[in-house]
């Protein structure tokens, strides 16, 4: 498993959140027998001990409802309130055969936006921190959110696809997951096969479309099989940078 700590230029950060701190978690998919329930407390721990300035989680926290006990445990150990979204496995809606409906309609901690935002005052800065529900992505509805003058515009999408569909601008940084680093993934030459997902264009890392910037997570979980291959879970602190 990765802790990592990644600096992120973001165009037209304030300068004053020069610095600020964010920490990313993604997919834990609790409740089915993995290595993934070891990697997220290990994360969450981690977490913890470095106090970001924001902690958000980008979906799929179960995929059965027998993990409900161990994501409140996780939470609780958290410094400050998680702001969090759903994802497609929180439904089931997914393919996996081991995955069921959690119906999770609130969390035991932190803050669940479901086609909502928030407006914040960090550093004395106003920062919109907005959430897209995964059940609105699905059924490919929009989100609805209004224009905002906010200096600093962070999204929240469990898919990575949200960065073709934004409007230009309107975003300076989206959090994604949901692709788990391709979970298995074949080595080739210089390249990479990814088994879960191959055509996908944002695996995890960083992409940029003109002044938004997106972050994918590779997670902590695992959906299917119960293991991955050269795909390691992470748990990221991005440390934003005025671009």
């Amino acid at each position: 498993m990765r802790l990592r700590v990644r600096e992120l230029p973001v165009e037209g950060l304030p300068p004053e959140l020069d610095g600020l701190r964010i920490a990313h978690l993604s997919d834990l998919h609790l409740g089915v027998p993995s290595r993934g329930e070891r990697a997220a407390a290990r994360a969450f721990d981690w977490v913890a001990e470095r106090r970001p300035d924001l902690i958000c989680i980008t979906g799929d926290l179960l995929s059965r409802r027998r993990g409900e006990a161990l994501l409140g445990e996780l939470l609780a150990r958290l410094p400050s309130d998680p702001y969090v979204v759903l994802g497609n496995h929180d439904f089931a809606v997914s393919r996996d055969p081991f995955s069921e409906p959690t119906q999770l309609a609130g969390l035991p901690r932190g803050r669940l936006l479901a086609d909502e935002s928030v407006e914040l005052e960090v550093r004395g800065v106003r920062v919109e921190l907005a959430g897209v529900d995964p059940r609105s992505w699905l059924a490919k509805r929009e989100s609805g959110f209004l224009p905002s003058d906010a200096p600093f515009r962070l999204l929240l999408c469990h898919f990575p696809r949200a960065l073709d569909r934004v409007e230009a601008g309107r975003w300076h940084l989206i959090l994604a997951g949901h692709l788990h680093a391709g979970q298995i993934v074949v080595p080739y030459g210089k390249g990479k096969l990814l088994l879960a997902h191959p055509g996908t264009p944002y695996p995890d890392g960083v992409f940029r479309r003109g002044t938004t910037a997106m972050h994918v997570s590779p997670g902590l979980g695992t959906t299917f099989v119960p293991f991955r291959y050269f795909a390691r879970p992470e748990a990221t602190e991005l440390v934003l940078r005025c671009g």
